[in-house]
């Protein structure tokens, strides 16, 4: 079986985290004889992916390009939103199936390309159950729940251990997203900072990230002396272990794997309850909840979590389901779509 797959992303986000993850996980499949990735030239899945064994590239920079470098295949694996437009030419031009997977929880725009789009795939994906009942409407066939991976790397303690080490008897609350307030939702977790300032002053908020947002948002919170911006980290697995809570208060959420890291670092996780959150953290069981965009009960969670003992139970309890999780898991669900495709189309 060939797979290719096609992600046309100009960055590096959750998405193509999640794209490294299937296809490493897949070239250690003895039912795949090799995988092509089509991305941008200057993408940085190449990076990531270059020593995955059985993989070549195919550039392309828009959804016409690249279709005759790509050789006839038997399926195709379409990550991102262009490359349903990329998968579908291919399959008008070749006849090849394509798969799609969905993984953002906004509705996707009602016109007829993209109706088009979802009706020809031959299977559709979606990361969560909010997902996949946005998009069931426009695929005639189930669509199938495929959550995210963790990212499988093992910490280096002595990270984590140095970053503490900075902020001695400070609490720490860490956020980790690219900073674009309308998704990720920084300044409900900056207005926590600022009602918790006085009452709790050993608590530190550390974001990790950068974007579009970073410098009015570290202008909004420079007069308080409870926040710091630690800027994006390539290894953020690294320093998640160093925090006390991970707190994270999207608007809107496909899944968000990162808090699949954070339980796998054993850090209690507080979030909002939006998008496919829910679906990974249970209230009071495996994290906290609270309303997308409520700054105060986000603020009172946060003083919740301070009792040690209701730390260590909602770590014990996430921690308890991460198998279902792993990559392995995730590469072996794509499988079992992927198999009755390739028995009925000869590549």
């Amino acid at each position: 079986m060939h797979i290719i797959h096609a992600n046309l992303a100009r960055g590096f986000r959750g998405g193509e985290r999640q794209t490294v993850l299937l296809i490493q996980a897949l070239a250690n499949k003895a039912e795949i004889s090799s995988q092509t990735l089509v991305c941008r030239p200057d993408s940085p899945l190449r990076a990531e992916l270059a020593t995955t064994h059985g993989l070549r590239f195919v550039s392309a920079r828009h959804q016409l390009a690249g279709h005759w470098q790509a050789e006839r295949t038997t399926l195709i694996h379409a990550h991102d939103a262009k490359a349903v437009h990329w998968a579908w030419l291919h399959h008008r031009l070749f006849g090849t199936p394509y798969l799609i997977t969905r993984r953002v929880d906004t509705p996707v725009k009602d016109k007829l390309s993209n109706r088009v789009f979802y009706r020809e795939a031959h299977r559709c994906v979606a990361l969560s159950r909010i997902i996949a009942e946005n998009i069931q409407p426009l695929s005639p066939h189930p669509v199938a729940r495929i959550p995210s991976a963790f990212t499988p790397l093992v910490s280096d303690p002595d990270i984590a251990r140095a970053f503490r080490a900075r902020y001695p008897g400070r609490f720490l609350v860490g956020h980790a997203g690219a900073l674009v307030d309308r998704h990720k939702g920084q300044r409900v977790l900056i207005d926590a900072a600022r009602r918790l300032q006085h009452s709790q002053p050993d608590m530190l908020f550390v974001f990790f990230g950068q974007g579009e947002d970073e410098v009015k948002l570290k202008q909004e919170s420079a007069k308080l002396d409870n926040v710091i911006w630690a800027g994006f980290k390539s290894d953020i697995g690294n320093y998640l272990p160093a925090l006390d809570i991970f707190a994270f208060p999207s608007r809107n959420e496909g899944l968000g794997s990162v808090l699949l890291d954070a339980m796998r670092a054993e850090v209690p996780v507080v979030a909002s309850q939006t998008g496919g959150i829910p679906d990974i953290v249970h209230h009071e069981e495996t994290g906290l909840l609270f309303p997308p965009g409520d700054g105060k009960t986000l603020a009172d969670h946060l003083i919740k979590l301070r009792d040690t003992t209701l730390r260590q139970s909602l770590v014990k309890k996430a921690t308890q389901g991460l198998d279902m999780y792993t990559p392995e898991a995730m590469a072996n669900a794509y499988m079992a779509l992927y198999s009755p495709l390739s028995s009925s189309h000869t590549a």
